[in-house]
């Protein structure tokens, strides 16, 4: 494979965590806190915004395995 071949490659797995990043960061990392901390426009603490929290989290986790099954094509 070509040099610009892997180096797109490696911008896509990147941007592919990137995203990952930002799903942690706003549905999982921000709810959390703000009930932790009792901020007062925070979500309730019920079953829907743990359901929430956990469906962000699975997906941010997703996102970056997807991004991990794309650099490891450059092992081939």
């Amino acid at each position: 494979m070509s040099a610009v071949h892997n180096e797109q490659t490696k911008l896509l797995a990147t941007a592919l965590n990137n995203i990952a990043v930002a799903y942690v960061v706003v549905g999982f990392v921000t709810p959390v806190t703000a009930v932790s901390f009792g901020v007062s426009s925070a979500p309730p603490l019920k079953t829907a915004t743990v359901s929430f929290a956990a469906i962000w989290l699975c997906t941010a986790i997703g996102l970056h395995w997807v991004g991990r099954r794309v650099l490891r094509s450059l092992m081939r």
